[in-house]
């Protein structure tokens, strides 16, 4: 921040992009998140992508598989699994897959970022959670769409299922879901803050942790501003995304 002095004494405050400098190691903290920015930035996009991926044709299948009251068996397994990993916290799984899948099976590394397979627990960690939530919210909005009278006319004239999921039922879908989706990430940009802990990833999370262990106020106050600021850009690029797949979501909304 910076003050300029006008003729008649009034201080005009603007930022200048001065981060400060760290009260522990007197780093430039401007240097620090440009160092560590990109490994969070990466860990983020791999998950969101990985929520994307699995829940949107997931939820689909699972709404065609269960529409109507078929089976029950299966509607309940998924609803008692979605809503178990939906509200295990993101520390849980970490700690849980490290055990696991690192500690006990050796697959992966237990921490630090070692090449493409260190990506892969941490990845693991962030994307649950999130996957679960948006599965169950996909299956709701497909069986809603299923139960539209457009749909039982296209099914009533014999339109392959193919091109009728693909065309009627998952464009209607999408709308709905990537706007729920968009809600989704604060969660998840949040959660990098213990998962990057948890596996000693170096990025901006685990330095906001190891600075509030050491009341590093500076490069907090900065860690928090980036990734506030990521869930706003984020958050912009859902509704550019809407608004191109869906013009009449921004009519609704003005």
């Amino acid at each position: 921040m910076a003050c300029w002095h006008n003729t008649d004494s009034i201080c005009v405050i603007w930022p200048t992009g001065d981060l400060g400098v760290s009260l522990v190691t007197g780093e430039p903290v401007a240097d620090l998140v440009r160092a560590r920015l990109p490994a969070t930035l990466l860990l983020a996009v791999l998950a969101f992508a990985c929520v994307l991926v699995v829940a949107l044709p997931g939820g689909l299948l699972a709404a065609v598989w269960t529409r109507g009251g078929r089976r029950p068996r299966a509607e309940l397994a998924f609803t008692a699994t979605t809503s178990a990993m939906a509200g295990m916290p993101d520390f849980v799984l970490a700690a849980g897959l490290t055990a696991g899948l690192a500690v006990a099976l050796r697959i992966f590394p237990v921490a630090g970022d070692l090449g493409p397979q260190s990506y892969v627990l941490p990845v693991l960690a962030l994307a649950l959670a999130p996957t679960a939530v948006l599965l169950r919210i996909v299956r709701v909005e497909t069986l809603k769409v299923l139960a539209t009278d457009y749909l039982r006319a296209a099914r009533a004239k014999r339109l392959p299922a193919v091109p009728l999921y693909l065309r009627h039922v998952a464009p209607n879908t999408l709308t709905a879901s990537l706007t729920l989706a968009g809600n989704l990430l604060p969660a998840l940009i949040a959660g990098t803050v213990l998962v990057e802990k948890v596996f000693a990833w170096p990025g901006i999370g685990s330095a906001m942790a190891q600075s509030v262990a050491a009341q590093d106020y500076a490069v907090v106050e900065a860690s928090v501003l980036v990734l506030g600021s990521a869930v706003l850009v984020v958050n912009f690029l859902v509704d550019l995304a809407l608004a191109l797949l869906d013009p009449r979501s921004v009519i609704r909304k003005t």
